[in-house]
Parts: structure tokens; sequence; C-alpha cells
């Protein structure tokens, strides 16, 4: 006879249940402990990172731009008037004296004012002597009419006189001696007119010549400035040295002002350095420099600061104190150090390739046996061209990554091979 059985579907349906509970716990507690872990350290090439060690000692401050050399005596050479250029004499690069004619031009108008000037000049002069020729032939003729006035009046003083003692004596009357008396001071009247006259007709003579002479300056400056313009056309160089640019052509027609040359002297040059506008602000005027113009180095000193930014840079002028090299010229590319200051005693390690002074930046410390470097935060303070001053985060002796760490952002150790 058939016995029934219990019924197992329950049980195994409990069973299932449980497994499966059992198992989601499982992976919930693994991936719990997953997401714990820090992940895996990068590996890097020692070999292929910059290390530099922490230490402590004397620092020198620099800063350090591009630039080049450039004239400090520098002569642009403008047209004087218009014309056109009829011949180039010298061309650029060629030594020159102050009164070596560079290149002529041409001008029919201005030599037709020159020559206009010129004999206005003439003409004035001459109306000038015709002038005081005839102020002199008048002033001789008053100083005649004086002279025969003066005689008639000593004569007619004398009648009188002589009138007067026969009055006395009856032997002429005395309405005679009265005339005469009379005749004598109109005489004596007119003499004083005629000098007045006389006097007045000089400072009039005087006020004329000064007119004329005048009138006879302005037509001798005019002459003499038309003459300088027709001189001009042909271009001196003005002082000694070496045609620098020449920037005009046979046959060009060259406006009034237009720069047609440039001169230079080329043993006297200075460095003209582009520094970081975030890096000059310690630089001052008689700082020391040296120069590197590829072909030596030369010493220098800071002689001006251009007070404006430019594309980021702050111009600065280096005066050259020491000999310069061979080869060195105006246009040279040269590379400027700029000493700023000696720090005696101060901990410091290489600049990093990210940070500026006075910055807190990550920088990856070496652990002790070198297989594993940690991020920490260091303070860096004051900055030079290559090193930099160490304010906290790092000891002296540590040894640190000052390459580009940027592409380990997300990472806080690396792993050393």
């Amino acid at each position: 006879m058939d016995i029934a059985r219990p019924s197992q579907a329950g049980k195994k349906r409990n069973k299932r249940l449980l497994l499966a509970g059992a198992g989601i716990a499982a992976v919930a507690v693994i991936s719990l402990g997953l997401s714990r872990l820090r992940p895996a350290a990068p590996t890097v090439e020692r070999s292929g990172v910059w290390v530099d060690t922490v230490r402590r000692g004397a620092m020198l401050r620099q800063v350090r731009g591009l630039g080049t050399l450039v004239p400090e005596e520098v002569r642009w050479i403008p047209a004087q008037s218009e014309g056109r250029v009829e011949r180039i004499l010298v061309q650029p690069g060629t030594v020159v004296k102050a009164d070596t004619i560079l290149l002529e031009l041409s001008n029919p108008q201005l030599d037709l004012e020159s020559l206009d000037a010129s004999w206005q000049l003439k003409s004035g002069e001459a109306e000038y002597v015709n002038l005081k020729v005839k102020l002199e032939s008048d002033r001789l003729d008053q100083q005649a009419a004086a002279a025969t006035v003066e005689a008639n009046q000593a004569q007619a003083r004398l009648q009188a006189d002589a009138d007067e003692v026969l009055a006395k004596e009856g032997l002429v009357s005395a309405l005679n001696s009265k005339i005469s008396q009379s005749k004598a001071e109109e005489m004596t009247t007119r003499l004083d007119l005629e000098r007045k006259r006389l006097a007045i007709s000089g400072e009039a003579d005087r006020a004329q010549l000064n007119v004329q002479e005048a009138r006879l300056e302005q037509l001798r400056a005019r002459a003499t400035l038309t003459r300088h313009k027709v001189e001009a056309l042909k271009v001196r160089s003005g002082i000694e040295g070496v045609l620098q640019q020449l920037p005009v052509e046979v046959g060009q027609q060259i406006a009034t002002g237009a720069t047609l040359a440039k001169v230079t002297v080329p043993g006297r040059l200075k460095a003209e350095l582009h520094i970081a506008e975030t890096q000059a602000k310690d630089i001052q005027l008689e700082q020391p420099a040296s120069i590197d113009t590829r072909n030596g180095l030369v010493a220098g000193k800071v002689t001006r600061i251009d007070p404006a930014v430019q594309n980021g840079t702050v111009k600065v002028d280096v005066a050259i104190t020491g000999p310069l090299p061979k080869g060195a010229r105006p246009d040279l590319s040269v590379d400027g150090t700029i000493e700023l200051e000696r720090l005696a005693d101060v901990l410091q390690v290489g600049r990093p390739a990210f940070g500026q002074e006075m910055a807190t930046v990550g920088l990856f410390r070496i652990e002790p046996g070198g297989g594993e470097a940690t991020r920490v935060q260091v303070k860096l303070g004051r900055s030079s061209v290559n090193l930099v001053e160490i304010v906290g985060g790092l000891k002296e002796g540590d040894q640190v990554i000052l390459s580009d760490t940027s592409a380990w952002d997300a990472f806080d150790r690396l792993r050393i091979k």
C-alpha cells in the first residue's frame, strides 16, 4: 500500500530565500570593503621625474628674462622737407662719420624758394644802404641849416651889442638899438629850434633804420632757413657710428618728417630685458646683473625700470659695465639675470614646475626607503630662478618630486620604481 510523503516544497523555498539573502549580504559587505580601499598607487620611474633634496644654507635670489642688445645712443634722421630720393650713397652696416652724406633728395620748389629768398635779402640790403645814405644826407643838410642859423644869430648878437654901445654915445638912435636887440633874440630862438630839430631828426633816423634792420633780419632768417633746407636735401648722418637702417628707395617721394635713416654708436650698447610682471616687483635700480650674449657673459647693472606692463612683462634696461665680447651687436638676442638679494640661512629646494612664491602647493615627498612618495602640502616663500624658500611642510633632508605631477592629481601616493 502506498504511503503519502510529506510536502518538501516549502522547505526548499525557504532554503533558496536564505541562500539568496546570504549572497546579497556577502556582496554588500564586499562592496563596502572595496569602497573603503584606497585606489592603487600608480608607478613612476625615478629616472623620469626630477627629484631634489631640501637643504639649508645661503640662497641667491635672482630673476631672469630674455631681451636684446640695443644702442645707448641712437639718431633717427627725419626729412626736414619733402622731396624725391635721387641717390643712395651708403648702405646699412657701413661705418659713417658725422658729415657723411647718406642720400640725396631733390625738391625744385624748394630751390626756387631759396633763390627767391636770396634775391629778396639782397634787395633788402640795398634798400637799407639807400635809406642809410639818404638819412645821412638829410642830417647833413639839417646840420648845415643849423650852422647857418647859428652864424646869423652870432652876427645879430654882435650887431645888437654894437648898436647898444653907439646908442649910449648918441651915434645911433635908441629905436635902431632895440631893433637890433630884437633880431638877436629872434635868431637865438631860431637857433634853439634848429638844435631841437637836429636832435629829433637823429632819433627819427634811428627809428627808421631799426625798422629796416628788423625787416632785413627777417629776410636774412628766411634766406638762411631755406638755404639750410636745400642743404638738408643732402642727408648727413650727424654722428659717428654705423648706419643701422635706411628704409627708403631711389625714386621714392618723401614727406616732411618721414624717417630716412637710423644711425647708432655700436660700442655703447645696453640690454633691454623683459621680466615677467610677477617677478619684477623686487627689482631695484643699480642692482647687479649678468648678460649672456651666447658668446660670453658680461657684467651690468639696472639703470631703468619701465613703469608700464606690456604683454605680461616689464621692460628693464641694464647698462653694460664690462667689456663686450666679440660679435656683440645691436638687436642681438641675450639672456639676462638680475641679482635681487642674498639670503644668509634659509630652508630651500629646487623650484617646482608649478607654484608661485608665497603660495601653498602639493608636492610628493619620497618616503624613507625610496619606494613610495606621499603628497604633502608645502608652503613656499621667496623664490629665485632655480630655487625657492621652504616656509613649512618640509624639513631638511626631505626629498621631493619637482616635476609636473598634474597627471596624478587624483592620487595621494606614488610608487617609485
